[in-house]
């Protein structure tokens, strides 16, 4: 093509392509129901030498792009892993970690054996199969199943199973790449196991450390984690070892430090947007056409592809099998998990580039082109295949029973006291910013306070300045004293005396924060945001950070009436947990304080057994009885694939909407959307999003 000519050869041009691939690509590929790292992968082919020829993936630049997209693939990785989903059920726990990593690297070697690779090359090809990428987790977690035992079981078993299918690739290409002896393997695996220790219990130590110096300095720490993730990789390469190896590690640690604070979702969105797609694009230039067709269509690369799946499927189902008749689980259970171990992608495809570049000193590869081609289609596959599966198996699972065989009441205190506390007189903290919304938020505040014969008490900030006598300062100052006039006029139509508190603070949302906590605040009541550009999504927006910040709900709430006029009231419940409980909570007394009437709206999968519908409704008509409020109720199921498409029609019905606030979740470093902000975008009614401290 002739106009390739006119581009400046620069990497410049090369980045902005890559942006460009993550910004189009995987939301069309989405839309037509693929996985968008696969839309990355076609864009690479399509992009490299067998398609437009735009991309060179000998380019630095681009290695360097790919290098760092696969460091931060394995990083995340191991970021997201549940520590205490595995702390929880260790034995059962490590138990399907072993059988899911042991019958699929025997199988892989037997198959590589078969197929006349060596000893080596096919240990390497069985560790290829025995990790698992738990891309089917946005579905149990829609379903409301992940604190199913068995779910658990198998999000705890992949940090045993990507930890020793790393170690395992680790000796693999240092066997590869230097003379074998059993004295050169000992110092591997002592000098291997020295560096484990020091990433995990280093980085762990001093992170923790240098987090309790900074705290809420959020950009110095987010630069802690990338110089940990990238000092880790490093190191790794220091001791001869792959650097995905040190990146995984270096996610396990940092899990432990930063836990699921505003500095994990800011790096997991820098990974997921950025670099993560890099990575898939490069692979997708690393694709030989012609050779990946000849591998798969030919006799030996065809039959090779077959049984890498083949045994892949086969072995992982067997290790399902076995535990659950080991623990006694049922058949919906057992295909979950085996499902849900199925998806082979990030570091089963990180591994595989790294055995394919290994070289030795006769310049042979590890992994034979057929090989890696062959990985690419096992990925396609099974991130198809496995979602499909954990689909149709998760929603037969019976929902898990929350408290821990203890019934749990709704009608308990807003916050939680510990025994022998005297619990503090029920406060509500409205921070007030938006003359248009004042007096709505603070009608709010006071129903909600006058039910439980408790206190209003209105907040105003004015933002700090270098010097106190700032002329701004003075504006900010005079506006906040109006804004506080005004409130506490609202406040007295409704016969309340109102506790107005004006501060100064340089933060908004630590402001309101700590304001909470030195009132003993049991709710913040907030206006709504729309600040939902990408400023806000890098550094997190005032509602993000008080949510995180607060020690006690906070209910954000974008008003279209009076709270006065408000008087039917729905609340979509997916599961009963302690969260939503709460936010039933919320509406309960709100309903009370009000006349209104209260509707459960529970959207269940289609072909939902009728007897598990019946069940979690009675838990819904107890959860209601629990609390003794004389509120109208109603409770509503639909069976439906689309949530949020259900919540939207109803919705049309009611004049306000509760929902529970939910972080979005990453899978395998790319972002999935969660049904709260699908209907947030959309509802034409009032809305209140309800959050939980931390949440």
């Amino acid at each position: 093509m002739q106009f390739l000519e006119f581009l400046p050869d620069t990497p410049l041009v090369s980045f902005t392509i890559l942006i460009l691939v993550a910004l189009l690509v995987p939301p069309i590929f989405e839309k037509l129901h693929l996985p968008g790292l696969v839309g990355l992968l076609v864009a690479g082919i399509l992009l490299g030498s067998n398609g437009l020829n735009l991309l060179d993936p000998q380019d630095d630049t681009i290695k360097l792009l790919s290098d760092a997209g696969k460091i931060y693939l394995m990083f995340v990785a191991g970021l997201e892993i549940d520590l205490d989903d595995f702390r929880n059920k260790k034995n059962r726990s490590l138990g399907f970690g072993v059988a899911t990593f042991l019958l699929p690297l025997v199988a892989g070697i037997a198959v590589g054996r078969i197929f006349g690779f060596s000893w080596n090359a096919s240990i390497l090809i069985g560790s290829l199969l025995s990790s698992h990428t738990l891309l089917g987790y946005p579905i149990v977690n829609r379903l409301g199943v992940v604190r199913n035992e068995a779910v658990t079981v198998t999000i705890g078993a992949t940090i045993f199973t990507d930890i020793a299918a790393l170690l395992v690739l680790a000796i693999c290409i240092s066997i590869h790449q230097g003379e074998f002896t059993p004295a050169s393997l000992a110092i591997q695996l002592g000098s291997l196991a020295l560096y484990s220790f020091t990433v995990l219990y280093g980085i762990d130590r001093v992170g923790k450390a240098y987090f309790h110096r900074t705290g809420d300095e959020e950009s110095n720490q987010f630069l802690f984690v990338l110089a940990a993730v990238f000092l880790a990789a490093v190191g790794a390469q220091l001791i001869n070892v792959d650097k995905i190896v040190g990146a995984f590690l270096a996610g396990l640690a940092v899990n432990d430090v930063i836990g699921h604070s505003p500095v994990e979702e800011k790096v997991e969105f820098v990974g997921s947007t950025l670099f993560i797609p890099f990575f898939f694009v490069a692979m997708g230039l690393l694709l030989d056409i012609p050779t990946f067709v000849e591998t798969i269509t030919s006799p030996y690369g065809l039959g090779l592809t077959l049984a890498i799946i083949g045994s892949l499927i086969a072995s992982k189902f067997l290790a399902a099998l076995g535990v659950k008749l080991l623990y006694r689980y049922d058949w919906n259970e057992m295909l979950t998990m085996w499902s849900l171990s199925l998806p082979q992608v990030a570091a089963t495809l990180a591994a595989a580039l790294a055995g394919f570049q290994a070289l030795n000193s006769a310049g042979d590869t590890l992994l034979s082109e057929a090989v890696f081609n062959t990985v690419i289609v096992m990925m396609l596959v099974t991130a198809i295949l496995g979602p499909v599966l954990t689909a149709r198996f998760a929603r037969k699972l019976p929902l898990p029973q929350q408290g821990r065989g203890r019934a749990i009441d709704a009608s308990s205190d807003w916050d939680a006291t510990q025994e022998g506390v005297t619990p503090h007189p029920f406060t509500v903290v409205v921070p007030v910013y938006n003359p248009l919304t004042t007096k709505y938020l603070i009608e709010m505040g006071v129903l909600l306070a006058r039910q439980e014969s408790g206190t209003l008490v209105p907040l105003s900030i004015a933002k700090a300045h270098v010097h106190m006598d700032d002329p701004q300062l003075k504006i900010s100052l005079i506006q906040s004293q109006k804004l506080l006039k005004r409130a506490g006029e609202t406040s007295h139509e409704f016969d309340m005396e109102a506790k107005p508190i004006l501060r100064i603070d340089d933060d908004i949302a630590n402001a309101i924060g700590r304001v909470a906590r030195e009132q003993n605040a049991s709710l913040v009541v907030m206006g709504w945001s729309q600040t939902t550009g990408l400023r806000a999504r890098l550094f997190g927006s005032v509602i993000d950070r008080v949510f995180w910040a607060s020690h006690c709900p906070v209910a954000v709430m974008r008003l279209l009436e009076e709270p006065i006029n408000i008087h039917r009231l729905l609340v979509p419940v997916k599961a009963i947990t302690p969260r939503s409980l709460k936010a039933i909570r919320f509406a309960q007394r709100f309903a009370d304080t009000n006349q209104a009437s209260l509707t459960l709206l529970h959207v269940c999968v289609p072909n939902t057994p009728q007897e598990q519908i019946a069940a979690f409704e009675q838990k819904l008509e107890k959860v209601l009885a629990n609390a003794k409020l004389k509120v109208s109720s109603e409770i509503k199921t639909v069976a439906h694939e689309d949530a949020a498409h259900v919540i939207l029609k109803v919705s049309r019905s009611f004049e306000l909407v509760i929902l529970r606030s939910t972080r979005r979740r990453t899978a395998g470093g790319l972002a999935v959307s969660d049904v709260t902000t699908q209907v947030v975008k959309k509802l034409t009614c009032s809305l209140v999003l309800f959050g939980e401290p931390h949440s």
